[in-house]
């Protein structure tokens, strides 16, 4: 189990952290930006010579109609910032995805309902940039459907997408399914093998990545019970990205996020510090339904950190590195190299560092930002 504290890193020197900042401030702000309370959700990449940044702000960490994805654009690693393009549609907008892909900027996201104490996903929409501006917004999806990455394989774009959200946290939930769609253009999507669309069953959010060699791993966060509490460590071969060995971690991998660093996986995603980090209590003499509610409700109840983790591909593994400085709600990350491509500027969104011992749900309602770290990771060894 991790020391639980916000900077410092383990003995065996695994990872260094420095120079954290907020990702924006009043300085930096662009004009024309209006924040909400809560800011998360976000993803971020290089194109063309600059840094994206896709945020989700609102009034809560809930579903709101006025929950906005705003476009920020910056020409100098972030030091200033241009809004580029504002989302907003009078309901829940969510999970922006960049995807840079053969000198084209595509942006993927889904939208939802108001209602804060339900979770109702409708489509994804996609949207692509050009010289002139962002083009009209595509619905590629059928309803309930949730965007959870979009990343080329080889030379086809995939975009993994999780089904059956809409119940998740109702009476009667439905077994989600994590879908492995491929598109050969960013606008026309479909399973990856049509007759049998599920890669994985009781997961929701799938983060994947290819490997140096041609594999493709993936993290996928579930929720019970169907096919158990906590995540999925998966391996895929680079003949058949459809096909996923799995095994369980009793961890629960929240908004997983995969980068790689000298050719090897590395995992950023929301840890547990409470019952020695494990997701399910274990409370085996109940019936797997209302394990499932009590398993949720000691979660919203106890505190978060955004952990730093590195993946071994070949054992399934997932070994702990570092927390970077978070608290209350926080997690969602993304990633950039450093200018000189020797770190990651991983941004995340988090409550006031500070407040260490704020359960989740109190920092779901309470205001959250986007912040930066620089990472620096030790040769392999």
């Amino acid at each position: 189990m991790p020391a639980d504290h916000p900077h410092v890193t383990p003995t065996e020197r695994a990872a260094t952290l420095a120079s954290r900042r907020r990702a924006y401030d009043r300085r930096t702000n662009p004009a024309g930006l209006e924040l909400g309370r809560s800011n998360n959700n976000l993803d971020v990449v290089r194109h063309d010579g600059r840094t994206w940044l896709a945020l989700r702000t609102a009034p809560s960490h809930f579903a709101s109609a006025d929950a906005r994805i705003e476009v920020l654009a910056s020409a100098d690693e972030g030091a200033t910032w241009a809004l580029d393009r504002t989302i907003a549609v009078g309901r829940d907008v969510r999970e922006p995805r960049f995807v840079s892909w053969h000198g084209r900027l595509l942006l993927s996201w889904f939208t939802a309902g108001t209602r804060a104490t339900r979770f109702e996903p409708d489509v994804i929409w996609v949207s692509e940039r050009d010289g002139a501006g962002w083009d009209e917004p595509e619905a590629i999806s059928p309803p309930d459907c949730v965007v959870w990455r979009v990343r080329p394989i080889d030379d086809r774009l995939c975009m993994t997408v999780y089904r059956g959200a809409g119940s998740l946290f109702t009476a009667s939930p439905v077994p989600l399914t994590v879908e492995l769609w491929i598109s050969d253009d960013g606008r026309r999507w479909a399973p990856a093998d049509p007759l049998h669309p599920a890669v994985h069953v009781g997961g929701a959010e799938a983060e994947f990545i290819q490997l140096p060699d041609g594999r493709v791993t993936a993290v996928v966060r579930k929720e019970g019970p169907e096919g158990g509490w906590g995540s999925d460590i998966a391996l895929a071969p680079h003949f058949d990205p459809t096909t996923w060995i799995t095994r369980h971690d009793p961890r629960k991998f929240d908004s997983p996020y995969l980068f790689l660093d000298k050719g090897r996986p590395h995992l950023v995603a929301r840890r547990q510090v409470a019952f020695g980090g494990r997701y399910d209590l274990g409370l085996r003499f109940l019936p797997d339904g209302l394990r499932t509610k009590v398993d949720q409700l000691a979660y919203w109840l106890t505190p978060k950190r955004t952990a730093l983790y590195r993946i071994d591909p070949d054992a399934l593994t997932a070994t702990w590195l570092a927390d970077l400085p978070s608290a209350g709600d926080t997690a969602f990350a993304g990633s950039i190299p450093t200018a000189d491509g020797r770190g990651h500027l991983v941004f995340n969104y988090s409550s006031p560092p500070h407040h260490r011992w704020w359960p989740w749900v109190l920092g779901q309602l309470r205001p959250t930002h986007i912040s930066v770290v620089e990472v620096h990771l030790p040769d392999a060894t």
